[in-house]
């Protein structure tokens, strides 16, 4: 996510209503009556606004996040059903519908005030205040590697152990004896003294009519029976067999098909389309110009140019009658960027340092360069990269009698259907959003561009329509991750240690933590300017992390060589007030035998990165012969406070692993002539099974606040390897991708020669 501030969510609260309004974590048990004619159906008893029971005793988890292949519906399962004493055997999952009832609050308070601790007096106030805040704000995000640290902290496991104070308040009512001897296991109450054992689903009406309590009394981690432990996730089974129904899966009566081209220049504006031919083409509806598309929301503005649609009976048809368009683009002045421009305009920026910005001064950096007895200067970069999801950018909508109805995969389910009513000129109230499995998202399907266009065909199509991007269009029309140059600075004393750290980036974006660095440096300056560019930006996994923790850890291990020492070591001898970071890191390398001798053409590299309050250390054996880099093993090392799901934190420890791994060796978007120079995985690659390292991954339970699980092992990847490289090499890569240097390895001198 991009762009939070504090002064924009507390403004928007202030906006949404005035004073403080009494309210509940989770719109708890107060507002399932409320709600229960939207979300329980026949034999179903909505206990609180995110538990409902249903006569057989089947618990149904709500969950106000998108499921993109991450897992999360099952684990914010697991903290419900835990607080809740469950079965799990008998617990389901269903995302919450895109309404403000089901606006997300939690991130909002995980983000606003992390680790505060509120008396219990006033979080009434807290929370209904931030509810509002969050109705307000269309907030149903699911990014920022918040869903666990935030919500399920802040909210699931509240919605689990309010309900289940709620049932043991109904039974003992009924049962006419204290809450004190009631006890509560595997979706039971049981009354010992009297051997009385009933179902929860015996007391789910008499307890959906209760007031819950805002604070009721979580488990300590000693005492969780579900969180932590492996359970099969709800979603895989689907996948498996073909059933899981994803947004490109949608099938409607009399549905017709689309897809949409904008200016190849980004920011150009349409002249004129000739379409005759596209009209002829057999299977062919209609040629529909679109206007330009303007957003704002809490995961930043956006604007996104004019575009033309075909519609036809087929997406093939669709697609043919596309390229058959004789479009006319005006460039907006921006036909002649390109990336090299971009990167010069960069270099002058920093060089001129005009209205440099500070994230961080500690102690007197000038004085430590003045003082040195070496100083190190270094300038990294890395290109705009596209996120290039598995499943393409879809939506299918019908727009009839003043109403719209919408079926896409998304991130933020009410910020979409908000933004989708605006340009519609409808009231929110008349668009239904129905949100559906994602084929990846990493913050691309956060921008509800797509699902507009859809809606805007269906609405001039008067029939419902399915469009789909094309590859190509998805990787020449993205909201990039950013490129980025940084200049370091590092001065060392004469026994090597560094005594002041200067980093000068160009544009700040979010987590505003991201370039800041554990080491004990006692000087440090970190700061940026401003050196904005046409190119459309927006959030890629781990956001800003993914640029710093390459600048930062690559640059780092140069100090420590410069310096004559071990790069392991001397992260080591600055972590000492670190006990944490320390700890991560030696775990990383003892698991990969650092010191271990390598053979010829081998290098090992480290990482260690500090994103989303989660800590991850990683290792990179690598070869590089003839020029060729093999990524052979990686050791991962991820400290998040406590590991809900061990098997959920694994695979995505991998996930992000291989998504920067592909960064790091091939991704790159070029700019030429103001427009994308590339298109599709041809020429936009990824890492395939068989480049694809050995990848083993060790979690730590350290007891810290729960941090995030989706994002914390991307930015690592990138500085482990360009670490190896060097080992391997002697070639220090301070620019990415890999593959675009020469890296060639004498094979002969090395005993490689085949």
């Amino acid at each position: 996510m991009n762009k939070w501030t504090r002064r924009a969510f507390l403004s928007t609260g202030i906006i949404a209503g005035t004073g403080l309004v009494v309210g509940v974590a989770m719109r708890p048990g107060n507002r399932a009556q409320d709600l229960k004619d939207l979300v329980a159906g026949d034999g179903e008893t909505l206990v609180h606004a995110y538990v409902k029971i249903d006569a057989d005793n089947i618990v149904t988890a709500i969950i106000p996040h998108s499921e993109m292949g991450q897992g999360i519906h099952t684990s914010l399962a697991q903290m419900v059903a835990d607080e809740l004493d469950a079965d799990w055997d008998l617990v389901r999952v269903e995302e919450a519908p895109a309404i403000g009832e089901y606006a997300n609050y939690a991130v909002g308070k995980g983000f606003l005030f992390p680790g505060a601790k509120f008396p219990n007096i006033i979080v009434p106030s807290v929370d209904g205040t931030l509810m509002r805040v969050a109705d307000a704000l269309n907030l149903q995000i699911t990014g920022g590697s918040g869903s666990i640290r935030f919500t399920g902290q802040l909210g699931s496991r509240v919605a689990g152990a309010a309900t289940k104070q709620l049932l043991v308040q109904a039974a003992a009512q009924e049962w006419q004896v204290p809450e004190s001897e009631i006890k509560t296991a595997k979706s039971h109450l049981i009354h010992t003294p009297s051997s009385r054992r009933e179902p929860y689903s015996a007391f789910a009406v008499a307890a959906s009519k209760m007031k819950p309590s805002y604070t009721p009394t979580l488990k300590t981690s000693d005492q969780f029976e579900i969180m932590g432990k492996h359970v099969e996730r709800f979603d895989i089974p689907s996948k498996v067999d073909g059933t899981a129904q994803f947004a490109l899966d949608v099938r409607l009566p009399n549905m017709l098909y689309a897809t949409v081209t904008r200016s190849p220049v980004f920011g150009g504006s349409l002249i004129g389309t000739k379409d005759e031919a596209a009209r002829a083409i057999e299977g062919v509806v209609d040629v529909v110009e679109l206007p330009s598309i303007q957003s704002a929301g809490m995961v930043g503005a956006f604007a996104a140019g004019e575009s033309v649609a075909v519609i036809a009976e087929g997406y093939w048809p669709a697609i043919q009658g596309l390229k058959a368009l004789e479009i006319e683009w005006d460039n907006a002045g921006n036909g002649s960027v390109s990336s090299e421009k971009i990167f010069a305009q960069f270099d002058d920026d920093i060089s001129a340092a005009q209205d440099r910005e500070t994230d961080s001064v500690i102690g007197d950096a000038e004085d430590g360069f003045q003082n040195a007895a070496k100083v190190i200067t270094a300038d990294y970069r890395v290109p705009f990269l596209a996120h290039t999801c598995m499943e393409p950018l879809n939506a299918t909508a019908e727009v009839k009698d003043g109403r719209c109805e919408i079926w896409v995969g998304c991130q933020n389910p009410l910020g979409f259907r908000q933004a989708v009513a605006d340009a519609l000129g409808f009231d929110v109230e008349n668009v239904t959003l129905y949100n559906q499995f994602m084929g990846g998202g990493f913050g691309r399907k956060s921008r509800p561009d797509y699902a507009i266009q859809a809606a805007l065909v269906a609405q001039h199509a008067r029939r419902p329509v399915q469009l789909i991007w094309s590859r190509e269009e998805d990787v020449r029309q993205d909201f990039y991750r950013p490129a980025v140059q940084s200049r370091f600075r590092a001065a060392l004393d004469n026994d090597g240690n560094p005594i002041a750290w200067e980093n000068t980036y160009v544009d700040k974006n979010e987590p505003i933590e991201a370039p800041l660095i554990p080491y004990a440096i006692p000087a440090q300056n970190i700061g940026y300017v401003s050196s904005p560019t046409h190119v459309p930006f927006g959030a890629w996994r781990s956001v800003d992390h993914s640029q710093h923790g390459f600048f930062t850890e690559s640059f780092i291990d140069e100090v420590a060589i410069t310096a004559g020492k071990d790069p392991y070591e001397y992260r080591a001898s600055l972590l000492k007030e670190h006990p944490r970071h320390l700890a991560v890191l030696k775990r990383a390398a003892d698991e990969a035998q650092w010191g271990r001798p390598l053979g010829e053409g081998k290098g090992r590299g480290i990482s260690l990165q500090e994103s989303f309050g989660t800590l991850v250390a990683q290792v990179v054996e690598a070869t590089v012969v003839d020029g060729e880099i093999s990524v052979d093993r990686v050791v991962a090392v991820i400290d998040a406070g406590f590991a809900i799901s061990p098997d959920g934190i694994t695979a995505q420890v991998e996930s992000a692993i291989i998504y920067g791994l592909t960064a790091a060796l091939y991704g790159e978007i070029t700019i030429e002539n103001g427009a994308v120079l590339q298109s599709n995985f041809h020429d936009y690659e990824s890492v395939r099974m068989d480049k694809a390292p050995l990848i083993e991954t060790h979690i730590i339970n350290s007891g810290n606040a729960i941090g995030g699980a989706g994002e914390p092992g991307t930015p690592g990847i990138a500085p482990a390897l360009a670490n190896a490289v060097f080992d391997a090499t002697g070639v220090r890569v301070r620019n990415l991708p890999l593959n675009q240097f020469n890296l060639r390895f004498g094979a002969e001198e090395a005993g490689l020669a085949s």
